[in-house]
C-alpha cells in the first residue's frame, strides 16, 4: 500500500506533531476502531487521537503495537474526562494499561469545567516531568479558560484541541493560541457530515477538482490547525489525507471563512 509523507508541527516544548491524523470519537472498542488505526498506519498516518470518554484506548493501542511500525514513529493522543479530575494521575495510569504502552505521546485536559482543581494540571506536569507524556495540553478551552490556566502553570500547554471547521471558526481564539504559542487541532473537521452539501463547499470543490471533505481538511490546515477527522472507511481515510499537493486559492479561504455565522 502507498505512504503518505504527513508534514509536522514543532510544539512549544521542541516535540514535533504531525499536522494531520485520524480521530476515533465513536469507534467502538473492537473491530471498528482497530482496524480503521491499523488501516490508516499502513496508508502513512502517524497522529492517532483516542481518549478515556472514547471507550476504544484498547483496541487503538493493541493495533499501534501489532502495526510493525516502531513507537517512536506514531504519535498518540488521549485524554482525561471531567469525571476523573480528583484522581487524575489514576486515571491517566489507567488509559497507559489500557493502550499497552510505556508512554503517550500527547495527554490533554478533555473539558474545562468552572473550579477545575489546579492539581488537574499540577498533575500533567508530573506526567510530563517523568516522561510517560512527551507533552500535555487541553480540549475546548476559550480564551478566558486559558488565561486563568495560565495564572499557574508551570509547564504552559502545548496544543489546544477544538471543534473547528469553516462552520466553527473561532478567529479571536486561533489568534490568541497563535500568540500564546499554543497549537489549534480541529477536531470535528468536517463537521460530522453534516456541511458536506453547502452550496459553498461544493461549489469550491468543483472548481478544485476535490471533494468537498478535502476542501474543508485543507482550510483547516491553511489556517495553520492540525486536524484529525475521523473515518473508518479505507477509501475515506486515502481521501481524507490527499490534501497536500494543493492549495486553496485566498478568493476561496475568504469565501470559507465566511461561512461561520
Amino acid at each position: 500500500m502507498e505512504t503518505m509523507n504527513i508534514p509536522a508541527v514543532k510544539l512549544n516544548n521542541g516535540i514535533e506533531m504531525p499536522v494531520f491524523g485520524l480521530g476515533t470519537w465513536k469507534m467502538d472498542d473492537g473491530k471498528e476502531a482497530g482496524d480503521a488505526v491499523k488501516v490508516a498506519l499502513e496508508m502513512g498516518y502517524r497522529l492517532i487521537d483516542t481518549a478515556t470518554l472514547y471507550g476504544n484506548e484498547r483496541s487503538v493501542g493493541e493495533a499501534i503495537r501489532t502495526s510493525g511500525i516502531p513507537r517512536e514513529e506514531i504519535f498518540l493522543t488521549t485524554k482525561l474526562w471531567p469525571t476523573d479530575f480528583f484522581t487524575p494521575r489514576k486515571a491517566f495510569e489507567k488509559s497507559l494499561e489500557k493502550l499497552g504502552l510505556g508512554y503517550v505521546d500527547l495527554y490533554l485536559v478533555h473539558w474545562p469545567i468552572p473550579l477545575m482543581p489546579k492539581g488537574v494540571w499540577t498533575a500533567l506536569e508530573k506526567i510530563y516531568e517523568e516522561k510517560l507524556a512527551r507533552s500535555i495540553g487541553i480540549s475546548n478551552y476559550g480564551i478566558d479558560e486559558i488565561e486563568k490556566l495560565l495564572t499557574y502553570t508551570h509547564i504552559p500547554p502545548t496544543v489546544n484541541q477544538v471543534k473547528f471547521s469553516p462552520f466553527d471558526y473561532e478567529k479571536d481564539l486561533l489568534e490568541y493560541c497563535n500568540k500564546k504559542n499554543i497549537v489549534l487541532e480541529a477536531y470535528s473537521p468536517l463537521t460530522r457530515g453534516t456541511k458536506l452539501h453547502d452550496a459553498t463547499i461544493q461549489d469550491i470543490a468543483q472548481k478544485r477538482g476535490k471533494t468537498p471533505a478535502q476542501v474543508m481538511i485543507r482550510w483547516c490546515l491553511e489556517h495553520g490547525t492540525i486536524v484529525i477527522p475521523k473515518s473508518s472507511n479505507p477509501e475515506r481515510l486515502k481521501e481524507n489525507a490527499d490534501v497536500f499537493d494543493w492549495k486553496l486559492t485566498p478568493e476561496d479561504i475568504t469565501a470559507l471563512d465566511s461561512l461561520t455565522i
